[in-house]
């Protein structure tokens, strides 16, 4: 008699609070400091609220509660979840798997950053010109020069943010990804909170604020901000490549998912208001200091994390500390976050190959870590970096999320069903309201922004790249994801495997 092998125990979250900390985490991350404030403000500042808020609902949280529901209810990882779907669906799900490996790659390497600037911030090392500082004297990036020599300073430290990851992976659902959401994600928030407040007492801030919130009611009538208002609220919510499937399968059967969903969506996008209101303070007071107008001083991404901010660094009261306080929100957010991305691709493995949870982090993590820090602690790091981040979140994270809902919205017809599974249990009761956003509404505003983000990228190249590179790291890296997809639902799924999604059982998770 043939001994059927019992199925993987893929671990799970303990109760509801960890799963909702854990989702903040992904969510919060180093967009919703860097990016949100500077999109805001040329948003229409105040006004663009309106738009953002309607995005929020009308696109994110719908998609946030499609990506709950494929996992809640399939059980599995994104490539497990999509197959009980269909098996000709499972693509999908190693499609963003593949994209997930892309963006931890070079995410490790912003953490690296981020790790020497609180140092950095005690001594203030960047002198009178960070800009230089950053791509000069840290990064030792030449313009027009593409070199593949290790830089020490940001090698080491990318380095030991791998090794504290792969342990942090290792110890699984709970005592990993869960337990470091619930640690780190209060801790964010109090060192967030704190450089607010300091940020706030600093000569200047109402200035600073007044741009922000500053409404300007005709940016309403431009497409382009709505466009951006829709493009923030996507990127900032890990939605539509696998963290939230992934995640969703963790959690017992009774869990109130569509609560859950609001909450989160909601926390997010509160950490970023309060992230524009501690960036906006800080840069009035530099524009202040230096003279200039708010708009003269405004920047973001890589630019304001790492060039306005050790400028306010240099010249502020308590500089150290705020210093130490943004930078060490910085990694706080970051490293939640990447550890989310890296589960998506371990669930994937350990589904597929049916490992246990160590022998699949070390089969993931390590190739991951050398080929992170041989392609990012090198001299143009950061130009891969900047190509890889700007294609795959636009080509990668846009059009896997707008494939996903028309396979489930019209190949497979499943959004209804969905709507039945995710309301049995929860406190907000998902009707036609949400089926009609799934699969007509938020799938049209996606492929409108594919379009203009295609036409930009083709007519305009990108920051002025060499094309090489462009094609390389950029299209080259988006279309290898979409490959890679397609190539790894080949395989067959072992036999103990089963491609039916389980029957709901009775647990309950309070």
């Amino acid at each position: 008699m043939t001994q059927v092998k019992a199925p993987i125990d893929r671990g799970r979250f303990s109760n509801k609070t960890v799963f909702i900390m854990a989702a903040i985490g992904s969510a919060v991350g180093l967009g919703n400091i860097w990016r949100f404030p500077y999109v805001a403000y040329e948003g229409g500042g105040g006004a663009f609220i309106l738009p953002y808020l309607v995005a929020l609902l009308v696109a994110g949280i719908p998609l946030l509660l499609l990506d709950y529901a494929i996992g809640h209810s399939q059980r599995g990882s994104a490539p497990l979840s999509f197959a009980r779907l269909h098996r000709r669906l499972e693509f999908i799900g190693w499609w963003q798997v593949a994209i997930c490996v892309v963006i931890a790659l070079y995410y490790a390497a912003i953490l690296a950053w981020s790790t020497q600037y609180i140092g950095f911030s005690f001594t203030q090392a960047w002198g009178d010109d960070p800009e230089a500082f950053l791509f000069g004297d840290f990064l030792q990036t030449e313009a027009g020069v593409v070199s593949l020599e290790f830089v020490p300073a940001v090698l080491i430290p990318m380095a030991i943010i791998w090794l504290v990851t792969i342990v942090v992976m290792a110890l699984g659902v709970q005592k990993g990804v869960g337990a470091t959401s619930v640690i780190f994600i209060p801790v964010l928030l109090i060192a967030f909170g704190a450089l607010v407040v300091q940020a706030l007492m600093l000569p200047g801030a109402i200035d600073g604020l007044q741009s922000l919130f500053a409404p300007n009611w005709a940016a309403l009538l431009d497409p382009a901000v709505w466009a951006s208002a829709f493009g923030q609220i996507f990127f900032s919510l890990s939605v539509g490549f696998g963290i939230m499937i992934t995640y969703a399968s963790y959690v017992g059967r009774k869990v109130d998912m569509t609560g859950s969903a609001f909450v989160v969506g909601f926390a997010n996008s509160g950490f970023e208001l309060l992230a524009g209101i501690g960036v906006f303070s800080a840069l009035g007071f530099l524009a202040q200091a230096s003279g200039a107008a708010v708009a003269d001083v405004v920047s973001a991404g890589i630019g304001l994390a790492f060039v306005a901010f050790p400028a306010i660094i240099s010249q502020a009261p308590f500089g150290a500390l705020l210093g130490v306080l943004f930078f060490a929100s910085l990694v706080l957010a970051g490293f939640t976050s990447l550890v989310s991305i890296l589960e998506v691709v371990i669930s994937a493995v350990r589904d597929k190959l049916e490992m246990g949870r160590v022998a699949a982090t070390l089969a993931v993590t390590v190739p991951m870590a050398i080929v992170s820090i041989l392609l990012f602690s090198t001299r143009s790091g950061v130009i891969v970096l900047d190509i890889a981040d700007y294609f795959i979140n636009r080509f990668g994270i846009l059009l896997v999320a707008l494939v996903a809902m028309i396979a489930v919205g019209w190949g497979i017809r499943r959004v209804p069903w969905f709507a039945e599974h995710m309301s049995r249990f929860s406190s907000i009761r998902l009707g036609r309201w949400w089926v009609v956003l799934v699969t007509f509404v938020t799938p049209v505003l996606i492929a409108l922004m594919l379009v203009q983000e295609a036409v930009t990228a083709i007519t305009v190249p990108y920051e002025g790249y060499p094309a090489w590179m462009l094609g390389v790291f950029g299209w080259g890296a988006a279309g290898a994801a979409l490959v890679a997809g397609v190539l790894l639902a080949i395989p067959k799924w072992k036999q103990t495997t089963p491609l039916e999604a389980p029957p709901h059982d009775e647990e309950v998770i309070r």
